[in-house]
């Protein structure tokens, strides 16, 4: 016959540190299911629009019978051998991009060095470059980037002997620094401090030993 069984359950402040360390490994195992890259993605695609760079996207089907659409920005991780991130798009010439950066990240030298250094190249070529970016390949990271290179001139004139190269490694470097703050938001995320603040907001309880209970 049926059996009443009490169960004394704890918040997570009111374990020991053991079992509190048991709670924040459950929450952990899980708790990266929803899309927490968010924020930095649209944080990304505005620097893309400063530099001059349109993300393409995809449409995603809802199980409700819509639809929405998601940016083509793709990413492995972390500190494993081939992680990295990557990203879909077309890029030209966008007016004032290095002070635009540096208006809306002024302390981030590495923008700054990608804009000053695409800027200079397009004056090169009279401002008529453009590349097409594509992923290619089975892993995320800037080497599985294709990037074809064009020049736009209306004469036909050859791009710089250093155009192609310099493009494609300056929007390698931006999805390196794509990746560097991918790893910076997970390592806040699942930082202690930030999964018992979760943990706490959400009022999820534990046994005494710091399993879930419920």
């Amino acid at each position: 016959m049926p059996e009443i069984i009490e169960t004394t359950v704890y918040q997570l402040a009111e374990l020991d540190e053991v079992a509190k360390g048991t709670a924040r490994a459950w929450f952990r195992e899980g708790g990266f299911d929803h899309d927490w890259y968010d924020a930095v993605y649209a944080d990304f695609e505005q620097i893309c629009a400063i530099l001059g760079i349109a993300i393409e996207t995809r449409t995603i089907r809802l199980l409700g019978g819509g639809s929405r659409q998601e940016p083509r920005i793709y990413f492995r991780g972390f500190w494993s051998q081939g992680d990295g991130a990557c990203f879909e798009g077309r890029y030209a010439y966008a007016r004032g991009a290095p002070a635009k950066i540096r208006e809306y990240a002024p302390m981030d030298t590495d923008l700054h060095q990608i804009a000053g250094t695409l800027h200079a190249l397009q004056r090169r070529n009279f401002y008529q470059l453009h590349a097409r970016v594509r992923h290619r390949g089975h892993y995320y990271h800037e080497y599985c980037m294709e990037v074809a290179v064009e020049r736009a001139s209306p004469v036909s004139q050859d791009m710089t002997a250093d155009a192609e190269d310099v493009v494609v490694e300056a929007l390698r470097d931006l999805a390196r620094w794509l990746y560097r703050q991918l790893e910076r938001e997970y390592e806040y995320q699942s930082s202690d401090e930030c999964v018992d603040e979760t943990i706490t907001a959400n009022a999820y309880t534990f046994t005494g030993t710091g399993y879930r209970f419920g």
